[in-house]
C-alpha cells in the first residue's frame, strides 16, 4: 500500500514539490515550508504578502515564486532565498521556467523573461497577460491575452508572431516537441494551435474552467483538469487532438481540480475537489487511490524527478507526500 505521510499548515497551498529528499511547498500567505525526510520543517518568509505562482526547478535545485509583492523569488532546500527580480508595485501571477536558466514572468500587460546571467527583456502586450511559457527548444516564448496568444523570440531578432482566437485566454502550455501550443480559456474550454502553420484546435465539452493541466511523459496526451474525470487529449499526431475523442481517466462524482503526469511512465496522478487522490494508467484505466476523499480541493499536485513520491496540498493547507513504494 502506498504511504501517506500527512503535515497541516495554515494556508492554501499553491504548489508543491520536492527538491531532493525534502518535500517543498509554496502557500498563499507568502511562507515556502521545506520538510524533511524526518518531519523538520523549516519556513521561509519568501514573500511580504502572498505567492500567486510557484514552479519547481529541479535542475537549479531551487523554488521559484512570485507574489503581490512585485518580487521573483528563488528558496532552495536549505532555506537560503534570493530575489531575482522585483517589479514593486506589480502583482506578479503568471510564471515559466525556460531552458538555459531563463524564467518569464508577467503582471498585467507586461512580460519579462529574466535570463541566466541576469538581464531583463520586457514585452509590452496590449491586453493583460494571462499565462507564459517556453518552447523548449530555443529561446522563444509563448504568452496568453485576449483574444490571441503571441510567440516572442527573448533574445533574437524577429517580430512576433499573433496567434488569433477571440476569448480571453488564461494559461498557456506548449508540447514537450514544441510542436503544439495550447491556450486555458476563461470559459470552460482549451483552444490550440499547431505552432509551424497555426492551425486551429478547440477543445471544449467541460462543465468548469480549466485550472490545471498537464503533459505525459512523451507528450503523447495532455491531461486536464475541470470535469468529471482527468480528460486527456491526445497529440501523437501532426494533427493533435482534431477529429479524435478524449480519454476520461478516473470519472468521480466531483470534479477533478489537479492533474500531474508521472516523469517516465504513462500514468497520471489526479486531485478531486474533495480531496480524494488517485493514480490511473493510461493504457488500461487501471486505478489505485493514494489518499480517501478529505474535506478540501486538492490544489497541488506532482511527482518526483524519479516517480516514486508525489507532494500534494489542498485549499485549506492539508498536504503531504505519498510513497508509492512502500
Amino acid at each position: 500500500m502506498p504511504k501517506l505521510d500527512p503535515v497541516s499548515f495554515d494556508a492554501y497551498v499553491v504548489a508543491a514539490g520536492f527538491l531532493g529528499e525534502a518535500a517543498i511547498y509554496a502557500l498563499a500567505d507568502g511562507a515556502v515550508k521545506i520538510v524533511a525526510p524526518d518531519g523538520t520543517v523549516t519556513a521561509v518568509d519568501a514573500h511580504d504578502g502572498g505567492i500567486l505562482a510557484a514552479a519547481l526547478d529541479a535542475d537549479a535545485g531551487r523554488l521559484v515564486t512570485t507574489g503581490d509583492d512585485g518580487r521573483v523569488v528563488a528558496t532552495r532546500p536549505d532555506g537560503s532565498m534570493e530575489v531575482l527580480a522585483e517589479k514593486t508595485g506589480k502583482w506578479i501571477d503568471q510564471l515559466a521556467l525556460g531552458p538555459q536558466g531563463a524564467i518569464a514572468f508577467a503582471a498585467g500587460r507586461v512580460a519579462w523573461v529574466r535570463l541566466a546571467d541576469g538581464r531583463i527583456e520586457e514585452f509590452p502586450h496590449e491586453k493583460a497577460v494571462g499565462g507564459v511559457a517556453f518552447l523548449p527548444k530555443g529561446l522563444r516564448l509563448a504568452t496568453a491575452t485576449v483574444d490571441k496568444a503571441r510567440l516572442l523570440w527573448v533574445t533574437a531578432k524577429g517580430a512576433p508572431v499573433d496567434l488569433e482566437w477571440a476569448g480571453a485566454h488564461t494559461g498557456a502550455t506548449v508540447s514537450p516537441d514544441g510542436k503544439f501550443l495550447v491556450t486555458t480559456m476563461q470559459e470552460p474550454a482549451l483552444h490550440g494551435w499547431r505552432i509551424e502553420d497555426g492551425k486551429h484546435m478547440r477543445m471544449t465539452g467541460y462543465p468548469s474552467k480549466v485550472k490545471s493541466v498537464s503533459w505525459s511523459a512523451k507528450g503523447r496526451y495532455l491531461a486536464t483538469a475541470g470535469a468529471n474525470a482527468a480528460i486527456l487529449w491526445p497529440f501523437m499526431t501532426k494533427d493533435g487532438p482534431m477529429g479524435k475523442p478524449p480519454l476520461q481517466l478516473g470519472p468521480y462524482a466531483k470534479l477533478a481540480s489537479r492533474v500531474a503526469c508521472h516523469p517516465s511512465e504513462d500514468v497520471c496522478a489526479i486531485g478531486y475537489e474533495d480531496g480524494l487522490i488517485m493514480a490511473v494508467r493510461i493504457a488500461d484505466m487501471a486505478e489505485v487511490v493514494f489518499r480517501p476523499p478529505a474535506t478540501a480541493p486538492v490544489t497541488a499536485l506532482a511527482w518526483d524527478k524519479d516517480g516514486f513520491r508525489i507532494a500534494f496540498g489542498t485549499e485549506t493547507g492539508e498536504a503531504g507526500t505519498i510513497d508509492i513504494r512502500a
